[in-house]
């Protein structure tokens, strides 16, 4: 018949034996195979180091298609490890496609590359000119999205990496892992007053801390919008990691600390001259730092900017701050005229008022009289060194 040609295979179908195609026990999974078009089936997850905890050995359970991403909705291999010796168990939460469209991690969400989060990360790179990846809010769009980065990422054209470090990035990373991210989570019953587990709970008993942290959400971490962590960092980054140039306009010195050792001049050229043009370099090998004079105030800003604690020189981190202004020759010769003036001035003034004692200094010869002082005045008899030699008196 018709539908027994249909299902007869053809040559070089692998099937063995004449006749229609066998029947299994989940049909002949034509339509199950078209509804699995997009599915991820991968081997080895996408992890940072935080995520994947202290312990060097770890065992990994593996599910192909056991959870839909939750970004993309799209079933995806899940993965579950207990993070470390004392961390808790983690397993993924996004599909690696969606990993790799953003460059984060696929439990923590956390860039791989600064271990920060994304809207950090996508604030300062579009300073350098690179474009936000977005996906689209729709399946359809979202589906299609993630298949041409997929074929991008085939061809070698990821998605970030293509502009330089932002030097404000540099400062924020987070190079070492930050295992206190594993620990247990928070016992709801002992919030409550209800958990009768003890020692043996796994969970931690302790109070939830609250504040701007505690509602934390994982679509606006991808997305990076709204994220309370980021808004933390990128408030912090104003505060403490930016160098406020002086209000002297005239300042275009930066001193360079923390030095080792040997440094030569060449070395700190080196790092400053693409800034703009070096005026000169005065080292102070006994202090193992440098003063570096611009040219211009704007060369200055730059490099402070750019080089505020991220300059390295020969492999050691070296401190980068504003020069104080140093005063002339003249106006120190003119406090010097002002402040001997100012000494003559209170001497006259200090002069001796009558009913009031002299002043007493290094130079002075006054020495006061206090009744104390002479043992006759006490009823005392004086002492024979101070009695007068009548004889060598009269003689």
């Amino acid at each position: 018949s018709r539908r027994a040609a249909w299902l007869r295979p053809g040559p070089g179908s692998g099937a063995v034996g004449p006749g229609p195609r066998a029947m299994t026990e989940k049909g002949f999974r034509i339509t199950s195979d078209v509804n699995k078009e997009g599915w991820e089936k991968s081997t080895f997850p996408i992890l940072c180091e935080t995520c994947l905890g202290d312990n060097p050995y770890i065992r990994m359970q593996k599910e192909d298609f056991g959870v839909e991403c939750k970004i993309c909705v799209r079933p995806f291999t899940i993965f579950r490890w207990k993070a470390g010796t004392k961390g808790r168990y983690k397993s993924t939460v996004v599909c690696q496609s969606c990993a790799r469209v953003k460059n984060v991690c696929q439990t923590c969400l956390f860039d791989l590359e600064y271990g920060l989060p994304v809207q950090v990360r996508d604030k300062y790179l579009q300073e350098l000119g690179e474009n936000k990846v977005e996906l689209p809010f729709s399946r359809a769009g979202r589906d299609y999205a993630l298949e041409q980065a997929q074929k991008q990422a085939n061809g070698g054209d990821l998605p970030y990496g293509k502009t330089g470090p932002h030097p404000m990035l540099q400062r924020l990373a987070r190079m070492t892992p930050y295992y206190k991210r594993n620990e247990a989570r928070i016992c709801t019953f002992y919030t409550k007053g209800q958990c009768n587990r003890g020692q043996d709970c796994p969970f931690r008993h302790e109070l939830p801390e609250g504040g701007e942290l505690a509602n934390q959400k994982l679509r606006d971490r991808f997305h990076g919008e709204n994220d309370p962590l980021a808004k933390k960092i990128l408030r912090r980054a104003d505060e403490e990691m930016t160098l406020t140039p002086p209000e002297d306009k005239a300042i275009t010195t930066l001193y360079v600390g923390g030095l080792e050792p040997g440094t030569s001049d060449k070395d700190i050229r080196d790092q400053f001259y693409t800034f703009g043009d070096v005026r000169s370099i005065r080292m102070v090998p006994k202090q193992c730092c440098a003063f570096v004079t611009f040219v211009k105030r704007e060369a200055a800003e730059e490099a402070a900017a750019k080089l505020y604690r991220v300059l390295q020189v020969k492999g050691k981190r070296a401190n980068v701050m504003w020069g104080r202004p140093q005063a002339s020759q003249q106006a120190m010769a003119a406090s010097a005229a002002a402040s001997s003036s100012g000494a003559a001035a209170s001497s006259s003034a200090g002069a001796l008022q009558p009913g009031m004692p002299p002043p007493t200094g290094p130079g002075s010869t006054y020495r006061p009289y206090y009744p104390s002082m002479d043992p006759s005045a006490q009823g005392n008899a004086p002492l024979e060194a101070e009695i007068p030699d009548q004889r060598t008196a009269h003689g």
